[in-house]
């Protein structure tokens, strides 16, 4: 190969996916919010504000949100299924899975748009109370709920809680008799579909934390049953996250319905909840299932299924969070430093930004891989293979891996990271004492904060040791 690191040609350091761009600076279709385009100065707009204009008000990193591309999305994906589903026979539910990032504001994008919210701790209850969510809207997943959560789920009426293990029907149940109330619950079941993906993404088969296997489930819901203050409205599952095809979930569905028209012979069972993990596209490579597909495949193997076992369709429930919120996000950072690194006669450039895994966790705990893009210019300077790295103290802070930028991208530029709106600010972190970024919503021209980031100060704040003080470099991190 060339010493020439900025010939055209693809170099043999980029993984087998990764195509060699004709254009460095074009915006790969599904990865970025309906309204990412480039202005004439080059520049990325988001909601019809500048990355520089956002940069410059809010600093970097910093996460941006498309507003109106989030809430289209929310709504079209239940306008979808509900369309799906009333083709067969039977309605739906939506709940919007809040772990994949929750704030007050995101709450009431959500139900604006019709959908309910999925919490899965005390702390996303409270966001989504605060968000002024109706608390019979609400989901309240988790495996290991404490017996203060339980107790305030059943405090305010939360909609249904899913029980993930035997000792909670007991909990549950003294809780929500200590509160007056019967509680509506699912209990969550492996189905022993493994879906393909991550080991660590993967929830549905036996070995791991979440659920209980098929075969238990009969003698769980008999318990179930027997507890005046429960009311079981049926069974749960989730068979994994970033999920293509519909395979997966059509197998996991016709088990479910296999149990569920078993435990009719006891008593009614009116809803069955197939859950998420519905994939997006966070590289060029990526080829999700398209939303309508996957809602016509699992109408179709639900009603199907109910024919063969000549029951009842229920109300079918499902909690999408990633596929709604992830590519309405994209992450903002400053360039401070550049390395050529030459690998057996190949280029590749390592680019310092001013984040990494302190805002964006998933690659090193996933090997997940991202997109990147000059944000405040566009050059006709030949790609060059690049790497982006974190600022952190360690040497797995990637934040994308292997992508093409021009050659000439250098300290000071602004780049900017696609399908980030989902399980980065929810995963941030403050390793090496990094405050954690502000998130802002852009649309029709205005930019908005919706959680302000983190300064030096307010880390300092929780430390009991230190001295009031004022930060030299003004409380930014």
């Amino acid at each position: 190969m060339s010493s020439d690191p900025f010939e055209r040609t693809l170099n043999p350091l980029a993984p087998d996916w990764l195509a060699l761009p004709s254009d460095a600076n074009a915006l790969a279709p599904g990865l970025w919010p309906l309204s990412a385009t480039r202005n004439n100065a080059g520049e990325l707009m988001l909601g019809e504000v500048t990355a520089t204009a956002l940069a410059a008000q809010f600093g970097t990193p910093l996460y941006v949100i498309d507003e109106a591309d989030a809430q289209t999305r929310a709504a079209d994906l239940l306008a979808v299924f509900q369309d799906e589903f009333a083709r067969v026979g039977t309605s739906v539910k939506v709940y919007y899975a809040g772990k994949a990032f929750l704030s007050t504001e995101i709450v009431r994008w959500m139900l604006e748009a019709g959908l309910n919210i999925d919490v899965c701790s005390g702390g996303e209850l409270a966001v989504a109370l605060a968000g002024g969510a109706d608390p019979a809207r609400l989901g309240f997943h988790g495996n290991n709920k404490s017996l203060a959560e339980i107790d305030e789920a059943t405090h305010v009426g939360v909609g249904t809680i899913v029980i993930d293990s035997e000792i909670e029907i007991g909990r549950i149940a003294q809780a929500a008799a200590r509160n007056g109330r019967i509680q509506n619950v699912r209990l969550r079941v492996n189905s022993g579909v493994h879906a393909h993906t991550h080991n660590f993404l993967a929830t549905s088969h036996e070995d791991q934390k979440f659920g209980i296997v098929l075969s238990d489930a009969a003698r769980l819901v008999d318990r179930i049953r027997a507890e005046t203050a429960l009311n079981f409205v049926g069974l749960h599952c989730h068979i994994g996250s970033q999920i293509f095809g519909a395979d997966g979930f059509a197998e996991s569905a016709a088990r479910l319905l296999e149990l569920h028209a078993t435990l009719l012979h006891g008593g009614p069972v009116p809803e069955l909840n197939l859950g998420g993990g519905f994939g997006i596209a966070y590289t060029s490579a990526d080829e999700p299932t398209p939303i309508r597909q996957l809602a016509e495949a699992l109408a179709d193997i639900v009603a199907t299924e109910c024919a063969r076992l000549n029951i009842a369709l229920p109300v079918v429930a499902f909690e999408p969070g990633r596929v709604i919120i992830g590519p309405a996000g994209v992450s903002l950072y400053r360039v401070g430093t550049t390395k050529n690194v030459d690998v057996a006669g190949a280029p590749r450039l390592y680019v310092s930004v001013d984040g990494g895994m302190s805002d964006n966790v998933r690659p090193a705990l996933y090997g997940a891989d991202y997109a990147v893009r000059l944000a405040d210019r566009s050059s006709t300077v030949a790609p060059m293979l690049v790497r982006v790295a974190g600022k952190h103290c360690e040497s797995g802070d990637i934040v994308v891996d292997s992508d093409y930028l021009p050659g000439d991208v250098g300290p000071g530029d602004l780049l900017a990271v696609p399908a980030t709106g989902a399980y980065c600010w929810a995963l941030s972190n403050n390793y090496n004492y990094q405050g954690r970024a502000p998130v802002v919503a852009v649309r029709n021209g205005v930019a908005r904060m919706l959680v302000r980031g983190e300064t030096i100060a307010d880390l300092l704040a929780r430390d009991t040791g230190a001295a009031p003080s004022t930060p030299t470099n003004g409380g930014k991190s």
